[in-house]
């Protein structure tokens, strides 16, 4: 009788481990059905004509400094190699901040194929909303309207022939930024935070947003870095220190350089006059060059 017992009991828990594996595999199964239907629904992603390869400079926190971070990193891709070109794409419909960056006002003009042509300046063709209304219209649009320009400023728009489009995407991670991630290929993202424990927060959730999209994340650029005084050089961290590092550490990605709080930035972006272009031998400007040149780098490490 015991051993009756004995062998009912193991056939029970053989039977138990043979649906406990079947259970499994018709778990991973269904999630693969899953998978495949919502790939199914999803936009099949279109390269922009003429257009190499796409940056996205994001972060999780407006007033971090990502649109400065974005203009100055495409003049610097730019002045690190004269023979490539790189155009820069607004993709913050309700804040534009390139016309007044890059000094540039008007509207487009239309070619013989009604694209529109980017307006250019220091050698960068840029295309943003706020060529499109009133610089100071507030854009009051529904998430259908706002998805219907960013794919206008996109496809409609003569890019010609660019080595780099650099798209300075709006802060968060909402519609803008899964619309454009699932409509084209995108090389890499660049996260821009400050080192304050509020943004680092946000940062990372931009961060897995990319991850999530499958679209590399060529790393971190901790902007705000350190205040050095004038006067007497001695350098103060307002926003903290390494947090940016520690949390390109914790992501598992590399920290792409340190730009510092100056007033030469907020002074030369103001004017429309960029610091890469404007004062090409300062400090600050040869910040940005070095994050541009770690951002070609990444990307010859992450062929797409």
């Amino acid at each position: 009788q015991i051993l009756w017992c004995t062998g009912t009991m193991g056939a029970l828990s053989t039977r138990k481990l043979e649906l406990i594996s079947t259970s499994g595999a018709g778990e991973r199964a269904l999630q693969e059905r899953q998978r495949q239907h919502m790939a199914r629904g999803l936009p099949k992603q279109k390269p922009i004509a003429g257009v190499k390869e796409v940056i996205v400079v994001a972060s999780g926190k407006g007033g971090v400094g990502k649109s400065t971070t974005a203009v100055n990193l495409a003049l610097g891709l730019m002045a690190n190699d004269q023979s490539k070109s790189v155009g820069l794409l607004d993709a913050d419909v309700y804040g534009p901040s390139i016309p007044k960056l890059m000094n540039l006002k008007g509207n487009p003009e239309l070619t013989d194929k009604n694209l529109m042509r980017p307006l250019v300046n220091f050698g960068i063709p840029c295309m943003s909303m706020g060529f499109l209304v009133e610089e100071v219209a507030p854009i009051v649009w529904r998430g259908l309207m706002v998805m219907s320009a960013i794919e206008k400023l996109i496809r409609q728009v003569d890019w010609g022939n660019l080595d780099y489009l650099v798209i300075d995407m709006p802060p968060g991670t909402g519609d803008v930024q899964l619309s454009i991630t699932q409509n084209i290929p995108v090389a890499g993202a660049v996260i821009v935070s400050t080192p304050q424990d509020i943004a680092l927060l946000d940062a990372r959730r931009g961060a897995e947003m990319f991850r999530k999209v499958n679209v590399p994340v060529l790393g971190l650029v901790q902007n705000m870095s350190v205040f050095q005084c004038p006067k007497c050089s001695h350098q103060t961290h307002i926003f903290g220190s390494d947090g940016a590092k520690e949390l390109a550490q914790t992501l598992g990605v590399e920290m792409l350089g340190d730009i510092p709080l100056h007033l030469n930035i907020r002074e030369t972006s103001d004017k429309g006059q960029p610091v890469v272009v404007s004062s090409p031998d300062s400090p600050e400007a040869e910040a940005y060059r070095r994050v541009a040149a770690a951002v070609v780098r990444r990307l010859a490490e992450h062929p797409r």
